[in-house]
């Protein structure tokens, strides 16, 4: 892959071509609105809008379920923000190579995820990743950064040795100055699911989540299973097909949702944290599983990792079923997933 310095991209910018992201997964049901004791509202949260729909008795009810699981959402998204120098996760990134710190303890459940999943993916999944600080994916500064510069960052991805974790005293370490944590890929997913049991704490018991191609649901809409549209990769405008839930997560990852192509070349937000560049395996990846610890960060790990290492590990994996579209395009379906899509 060829690299060029950020300048020129700044000065070449009419050559670029920008995507905004698009729901991976969404809710299919027409006429929602026209239904009673329906809430439907959406916020950005994670650079992404977030729409809830919550189905019960008391629209009043709904309205404030809805409101206090986004103060939520939003208060551990603050949390766990690479972007916001007074968040938590800045901290430890501020104190890279000096002291450990101490995390509150959602986020140390989410670094204890993120050290599982690298684990075991064999490091394809890699949270230090954002110590890759000069790609920018932004439609308004789209950088790519030099081969000097990935060269003297790379060595600084390398979270099995440099991300110290203390269960006991709540602390998190990165061993070396200028490692920094990226939680993109492994903390929306439990912040998604805090807002599902906000809303369970408030009696609500019909509800969808659904956040940039997350989507998480529990219950059922007017008497039936939720219907969960599955975007194909290989053409995001279009859904591949439906799958009914009344409980578990959905998640999708590809490099549809946030990318630039730059002298006819894809360049898109999910690195490899061997290479340092943008992954060039599967298109897309979508999982469905009842179980948060058997999806999250998972996706982004097959798109390192590849197809052959997807339908290993969804063979391995009772409960996890698998949608992958590979660099040629091809589509795979696991058998569970098979028999859960719905096509037409």
């Amino acid at each position: 892959m060829t690299s060029h310095a950020s300048g020129l991209i700044q000065h070449r910018r009419r050559r670029l071509v920008f995507a905004l992201p698009l729901l991976a997964c969404g809710l299919v049901v027409p006429s929602v609105q026209a239904k009673a004791g329906v809430h439907q509202s959406s916020q950005i949260l994670m650079g992404t809008r977030v729409d809830l729909t919550l189905q019960g008795n008391d629209g009043a009810d709904l309205a404030a379920a809805a409101e206090t699981t986004f103060t939520e959402m939003t208060r551990l998204a603050g949390m766990m923000s690479r972007y916001r120098v007074t968040s938590a996760l800045s901290a430890i990134n501020l104190m890279a190579g000096l002291q450990p710190v101490t995390v509150p303890p959602e986020l140390l459940r989410v670094l204890l995820m993120a050290r599982q999943v690298a684990q075991a993916s064999g490091g394809a999944f890699d949270a230090t990743v954002g110590s890759l600080r000069n790609w920018d994916f932004s439609a308004e500064h789209p950088t790519i950064p030099s081969a000097q510069q990935i060269k003297a960052q790379l060595p600084l991805v390398d979270q099995k040795a440099g991300l110290v974790l203390d269960e006991q005293a709540s602390t998190a370490y990165l061993t070396q100055r200028g490692m920094q944590l990226d939680l993109g890929g492994i903390a929306k997913l439990p912040i998604l699911q805090a807002g599902l049991r906000q809303l369970q704490s408030r009696g609500v018991v019909n509800a969808m989540i659904n956040g940039g191609g997350d989507v998480l649901v529990m219950g059922q809409l007017n008497g039936r299973p939720w219907r969960v549209g599955l975007r194909d990769p290989r053409q995001p405008s279009q859904l591949l097909g439906v799958v009914n839930l009344s409980q578990g997560f959905v998640a999708a990852s590809g490099d549809y949702e946030r990318f630039f192509m730059y002298h006819g070349q894809r360049f898109h937000h999910i690195l490899n944290p061997k290479t340092g560049y943008p992954t060039q395996g599967p298109h897309g990846v979508t999982l469905i599983s009842e179980q948060l610890d058997l999806i999250n960060g998972v996706g982004a790990a097959l798109m390192v990792a590849g197809i052959q290492a997807g339908r290993t590990r969804v063979a391995r994996t009772p409960g996890l079923d698998a949608l992958i579209v590979d660099a040629d395009n091809t589509l795979w379906l696991s058998p569970g997933m098979a028999q859960r899509l719905t096509r037409g």
